[in-house]
């Protein structure tokens, strides 16, 4: 008999990316999985891709840390949320529960604890997210993608497990990418990454100093939807929309220094493929304040340069890029004192200590 896992989490792609990889692994191990998000989230479409998962949908609302009417509304969403959460869960009986956070994630938290189900969480910021904070203290655990977050935030329930990536990262080709981009060997690359939407002021200041940049670089820049100038495009400077999550570890393996905002799991990737980086990150708000530690946590340990928007030129940021340039063997070998393997692997274990499952499965499949 297979176990089971209900995975949750959404609002943005970083609050499901980490399920994702996940996924994969513990329907391989033969697990009937599920995952409770929002209607119209994020989450809806990137889990679609994967027809055995059994997706349910309940009513949530938006935490915010600020004041505005919707605040009152979204109460009755939330408790809509939960009672649809114990419903499900009920019906279902899980053996775990797997959060990634997120808005989403709460009501499926409390339904999962109202239920006595088992509940792991996990944090992908250097500090707790809002949803995480409300949620630990029904978890049995938490992992973590930063080591400081485990150690400050309820150590007795947190395990530190690096991050959570897909094993593409591992497989990444540095020649595929040059072909991706009609690119070669004659001159370096620069990858600029402005975020799932992109970041328009990034994007103006590459627009105004591209000519200078490059003299030096081959650019390949993603500049979020909607945000593509076709004019710009030359045989050195190739910009999309966006890139499949198939094509990205290609692209970052190709790059000799990146230019990117700090979310969690941008730089933990560009940290696991030793790419030096000049992080721009949001500074305001919520997960934005979060970029700002993230990216001064890698600054001091050496992984990366930290450009702030609000202090960035035209020339500030050729600087940057330059010095960036310059310096990134020192930034490699920084890098590669840093031990940050086998996340996911981790992470199913403990998944499948805490749920009593940890042997039960793989010896059923062999059954």
């Amino acid at each position: 008999m297979s176990a089971t896992i209900v995975f949750t989490g959404g609002g943005t792609a970083g609050h499901v990316s980490g399920n994702l990889v996940l996924i994969p692994k513990f329907l391989e191990e033969n697990w009937d999985v599920h995952y409770i998000g929002s209607e119209q989230g994020i989450e809806r479409k990137l889990v679609s891709d994967h027809k055995e998962v059994t997706y349910h949908t309940i009513s949530t609302g938006k935490l915010r840390r600020y004041f505005a009417w919707k605040n009152v509304t979204d109460v009755f969403r939330v408790m809509k949320g939960i009672f649809q959460s114990y419903q499900l869960i009920r019906n279902i009986k899980p053996n775990v529960i797997f959060s990634k956070g997120g808005f989403v994630s709460v009501p499926v938290v409390l339904g999962a604890k109202l239920n006595k189900v088992p509940i792991i969480i996990h944090e992908p910021d250097l500090n707790l997210g809002l949803a995480n904070r409300i949620s630990l203290p029904f978890a049995r655990r938490m992992s973590t993608t930063f080591l400081e977050t485990s150690q400050k935030n309820a150590p007795s329930k947190a395990i530190y497990v690096g991050p959570i990536l897909k094993d593409g990262f591992t497989l990444a080709d540095k020649q595929r990418g040059l072909a991706f981009c009609g690119f070669t060997y004659a001159k370096p690359v620069l990858l600029i990454m402005g975020g799932s939407l992109g970041a328009q002021g990034i994007n103006q200041v590459v627009k105004n100093v591209l000519h200078e940049l490059v003299n030096t670089f081959q650019v390949v820049h993603i500049c979020g939807e909607g945000k593509v100038d076709p004019s710009l495009s030359t045989l050195e400077y190739k910009s999309y929309e966006f890139v499949k999550s198939s094509e990205m570890p290609d692209l970052l393996a190709m790059a000799d220094v990146v230019v990117s905002r700090a979310g969690s799991n941008s730089i933990m990737e560009l940290l696991t493929l030793l790419k030096p980086m000049l992080l721009i990150p949001h500074t305001n708000g919520g997960s934005r304040s979060g970029q700002l530690a993230h990216a001064q946590l890698f600054q001091q340990a050496g992984y990366a340069e930290m450009l702030l928007q609000e202090e960035m030129s035209d020339q500030s940021f050729i600087n940057a890029i330059m010095k960036l340039y310059e310096n990134r063997f020192t930034y490699r070998d920084t890098m590669k004192q840093h031990e940050n393997g086998g996340g996911a692997n981790k992470v199913m274990n403990l998944i499948k200590e805490v749920s009593h499952q940890d042997g039960r499965v793989q010896e059923s499949r062999q059954v």
